[in-house]
């Protein structure tokens, strides 16, 4: 009896749910920035790009959920969504140093080691993909935290908060650093064995 074959199952659409929030988070780069420059000293304002972020941070977390519950993991969500995420975490480090809230020096770090890991990703693909782990993770949300912090006027209604913002971005710092060297050995050990050809498994 010769079996039934399996349909093929159909392509993925570009333009889905999760790619669509993709693509929000991209748009919400600028105008965080836009609305973060105008409003460096005012109240009302500082809330408002307080929301800005964390909504982009939101979508980060959903268009992630509903690519890999519903399917829609698509080569453009694996391309532009780390980008999204890094460009909206480099924007708000960004301006919280314009703001002189943030040391440059902390800003500038931070920024080469997310965007440096990002091309790192990219580049030995070829070699398999660098999984997620515990480090990145923590890092991803002790920096939202820190960020968060730090864009809502606390110090503007009590100046030791802007210390507080400060202890917490030195936290959100290190594990920056200690995740890109996880993610750096982790990378450099997939690449080595993957020349190497080392067996996976056996069935």
């Amino acid at each position: 009896m010769t079996p039934t074959a399996r349909p093929e199952q159909a392509p993925v659409p570009l333009w889905n749910i999760a790619n669509i929030l993709t693509m929000l988070r991209c748009v919400l780069v600028p105008v965080f920035i836009v609305v973060a420059a105008l409003n460096a000293d005012s109240v009302p304002g500082r809330i408002v790009v307080a929301v800005i972020f964390v909504v982009a941070m939101f979508t980060d977390f959903l268009d992630g959920h509903l690519a890999r519950s519903r399917n829609l993991i698509t080569d453009f969500g694996k391309i532009v969504d780390p980008i999204a995420d890094k460009g909206m975490t480099g924007a708000a480090f960004v301006m919280l140093s314009v703001w002189d809230y943030v040391p440059w020096w902390i800003t500038i770090l931070i920024l080469l080691r997310e965007f440096g890991i990002t091309i790192m990703r990219f580049t030995i693909l070829k070699y398999g993909a660098l999984p997620a782990n515990l480090a990145g993770k923590a890092k991803t949300m002790v920096q939202s935290i820190a960020i968060t912090f730090c864009l809502l006027p606390f110090e503007l209604w009590w100046e030791p908060a802007r210390w507080i913002g400060l202890a917490l971005v030195l936290v959100a710092f290190v594990l920056t650093i200690w995740s890109g060297l996880v993610n750096l050995k982790d990378g450099l050990r997939l690449r080595r064995e993957a020349l190497a050809g080392t067996p996976g498994p056996t069935s």
